[in-house]
C-alpha cells in the first residue's frame, strides 16, 4: 500500500483519490499538473521582468523544506515559538468559538502546531476530521499518516494542491475551520492576498471559519535578524532556489556568486529577501534556452514577508467577506492569530 500511495503523489499524470488506511485518505492535483511546465513559465517571467523575481514556493524541494524546518527553531526566527504560545494558551478558546468539526489547514507542512487544535477540538468533543493540504507531497503524506495514527477516531484527507490554484478543491464535509498558519499570507503582495482571501472565502459557506497567523510589526532589527541568522540557515534556504532551478532547468547558477540579503521596508511594512549578484555574469537555463545577465550587486527578489497591524488584517477580511470575531497574541504582541467568519 505505501509504494502505491508514494506512486500516486510522486508519478500519477491526473488527479486522483483513493483510500489510503483505515482513516487516510489521498488526493492529489499536483499530480495533474506539469510540474517542470510551470517551474519554467514563473523562471522565465521573472529571471526577464525588472527587477528580477522568483515566486518563494520554489523554495520547497525536499532539501528547502528540511531548511525551512531547522529556521523556525533558530533563537533569532521567533514567529513559530510565538504562534505555539498562542496555540497551546488559546486553543480550547479557538475550537469553542469556531464550532467547527472539520479542521482544514493550508500549507500544513508537518502539521506540529495542528495538534494543539486538534486535541482542543477532541477534548471539546466536536472533532470529527482534519484536512491537510500542502504543495510539497512528500511531506504531506508523511504528516497524514503520523496524524491518521494519531487520531484514529477521525477521518484524515491529504490533499496536493497549490493554495494559490487549488482552493477550489478544497473538501466541503462538514462545518470547517481553515487554519491558514505560519505568517504565510504575508508572502503574498496585496493583490495576491485580496485575491485570495477572496477566492477562499468563496469556498466556505457562512458561519465556517478562518484561523489566519500573522505575523506583526515590530523593531526592525529584530524582524531584519528573523530573516538573516547568524548560522547561515536562511542564506542557505535562499540559495535553494537557485540550486532547484540548475537541478530542474539545466541553469549553471553558481551559488557562491550570490549574496543573500533580506531587509525590511518601512513603507510597505514588509522584509524583503534577495540574492544579490557579486559579480558581472552571465546564467545560462539550458532547458529554456535562455541566457540572464546579471551586473555586479544586481538582485532577485525571492520572497517578501509582510508584517501586519490589527486594524489592517481586519480591513483585508472584511473587504473580503469576513468578520473578525477572535484575536489573540502572544504576550510580547510579536504575533497574532485571528479568527473570522464567513459573512452571509
Amino acid at each position: 500500500m505505501q509504494a502505491r500511495e508514494d506512486q500516486l503523489l510522486v508519478d500519477a499524470a491526473t488527479a486522483m483519490s483513493y483510500p489510503a488506511g483505515p482513516s487516510l485518505s489521498v488526493e492529489s492535483f499536483i499530480a495533474a499538473r506539469n510540474r517542470s511546465a510551470t517551474l519554467a513559465a514563473d523562471v522565465v517571467a521573472g529571471l526577464t521582468a525588472t527587477p528580477k523575481t522568483l515566486p518563494p514556493k520554489w523554495f520547497y524541494d525536499e532539501r528547502g523544506s528540511q531548511l525551512f524546518d531547522e529556521i523556525t527553531r533558530l533563537p533569532e526566527y521567533y514567529p513559530t515559538r510565538r504562534e505555539r504560545w498562542i496555540l497551546r494558551h488559546r486553543a480550547g478558546a479557538i475550537a469553542a468559538l469556531s464550532g467547527a468539526d472539520t479542521l482544514v489547514e493550508l500549507g500544513s507542512g508537518t502539521a506540529e502546531k495542528t495538534r494543539l487544535l486538534l486535541d482542543a477540538m477532541a477534548r471539546a468533543a466536536t472533532l470529527r476530521r482534519y484536512i491537510l493540504f500542502d504543495v510539497s507531497e512528500e511531506t504531506l503524506l508523511a504528516a497524514g499518516r503520523e496524524i491518521a495514527s494519531e487520531y484514529p477516531a477521525i477521518q484524515v484527507h491529504a490533499v496536493g494542491g497549490d493554495f494559490e490554484l487549488d482552493l477550489v478543491h478544497l473538501p466541503r464535509e462538514g462545518r470547517r475551520m481553515v487554519a491558514f498558519l505560519g505568517g504565510t499570507i504575508g508572502n503574498l503582495l496585496p493583490p495576491q492576498r485580496a485575491s485570495f482571501l477572496s477566492e477562499l472565502r468563496a469556498t466556505l459557506a457562512p458561519g465556517e471559519s478562518l484561523l489566519l497567523g500573522t505575523d506583526l510589526v515590530k523593531d526592525p532589527a529584530r524582524l531584519e535578524a528573523a530573516y538573516d541568522d547568524g548560522a547561515g540557515v536562511t542564506r542557505a534556504f535562499n540559495l535553494n532556489v537557485l540550486a532547484v532551478i540548475n537541478r530542474e532547468l539545466g541553469a549553471d547558477f553558481d551559488l557562491e556568486s550570490f549574496e543573500h540579503l533580506a531587509r525590511f521596508d518601512p513603507d510597505q511594512e514588509w522584509i524583503e529577501m534577495h540574492l544579490r549578484s557579486s559579480v558581472d555574469q552571465l546564467v545560462r537555463v539550458e532547458a529554456l534556452e535562455l541566457d540572464v545577465a546579471f551586473h555586479a550587486s544586481e538582485t532577485i527578489r525571492t520572497e517578501i514577508s509582510a508584517k501586519f497591524r490589527k486594524e489592517r488584517i481586519a480591513a483585508e477580511l472584511a473587504r473580503s467577506g469576513f468578520e473578525l470575531a477572535g484575536w489573540w497574541t502572544d504576550p510580547g504582541g510579536d504575533f497574532g492569530l485571528s479568527l473570522s467568519f464567513a459573512r452571509a
